[in-house]
């Protein structure tokens, strides 16, 4: 296993803060991998159907606090994952980077192995964890017994123009004051948790690891699944409405909806009781 990755104390605080916020006892576990250990902040009854979260890019298991406060923790045993090469507290091991979907869904294949995680899964994912997710569904439907698409991110629709040029200086050149600017657009002014926008802020000096880009996600290999998408409508990042559309086009069997007022990166945090309701 390779060093840990270099994280300031500030980065740790705003970590550990940000996890103090979760209802209830949390168990945090390391869960060995081909691509290095993965963190997992997991709560709920210990019996309880397992219900796996993939976090957004640039974004932490911690994000996922809201949604256990919420209810979803009464009602399954919450998996949340750090990504192997974001934020957090994942180490990747050396030589061994996550490159292709394939790296992704092996990776997925080994955090469930490791939780015990082998009865029907329900996967969710907000953004680019939910591209991880439809990607991870196509290849291993046996496994899931539903999956949650939350403002999925390049797998009904593209990103707008404007939005990845707004974006792209926090992502070349993040500072906490890029970071900080750029949500607060994206947001639409919306308020947000001080303790997720200072870990979001204390990102800025994580090492970044190019994320696995590829193509949409083989949807039509979702039949079988039980699937729930949700949209924000006020994203920045894509038309929700239009998404929405696709997304029906695409998965005639599927739930699929637009969560009205509320905006893309905040979103686990912002509609987290809407989220818990539907869980």
């Amino acid at each position: 296993m390779s060093p840990a990755r270099p994280r300031t104390s500030s980065f740790r605080a705003a970590y550990d803060e940000a996890l103090g916020q979760w209802p209830g006892p949390v168990e945090s576990v390391d869960v060995p991998t081909p691509y290095g250990s993965t963190r997992v902040n997991s709560c709920g009854p210990a019996d309880a159907p397992p219900l796996v979260l993939l976090p957004g890019g640039g974004s932490t298991s911690t994000v996922w606090g809201a949604l256990a406060a919420a209810g979803a923790a009464r009602t399954h045993r919450m998996h949340a994952v750090d990504l192997v090469g974001g934020p957090g507290l994942s180490v990747p091991a050396p030589g061994r980077a996550i490159r292709s979907v394939p790296d992704l869904v092996g990776w997925l294949d080994a955090v469930l192995d490791g939780l015990g995680a082998h009865g029907p899964v329900v996967l969710g994912g907000h953004s680019y964890g939910a591209w991880i997710a439809a990607h991870y569904a196509a290849a291993r439907a046996a496994r899931l017994g539903r999956l949650v698409l939350i403002d999925p991110t390049q797998v009904f629709a593209g990103l707008r123009p404007g939005y990845v040029l707004r974006a792209l200086p926090a992502l070349v050149r993040p500072t906490p004051e890029r970071i900080r600017s750029f949500l607060a657009w994206e947001s639409r002014g919306a308020a947000l948790d001080p303790a997720w926008l200072r870990l979001q802020e204390e990102s800025a000096g994580f090492p970044s690891v190019r994320p696995v880009t590829g193509p949409r996600p083989a949807v039509a290999a979702l039949g079988g699944t039980r699937v729930e998408v949700l949209f924000a409508e006020r994203a920045r990042c894509h038309d929700g409405g239009g998404a929405a559309r696709a997304a029906r086009t695409a998965l005639p069997g599927a739930c699929v909806e637009v969560l009205p007022g509320v905006a893309h990166h905040a979103l686990p945090l912002t509609a987290a009781a809407e989220l818990a309701r539907r869980l």
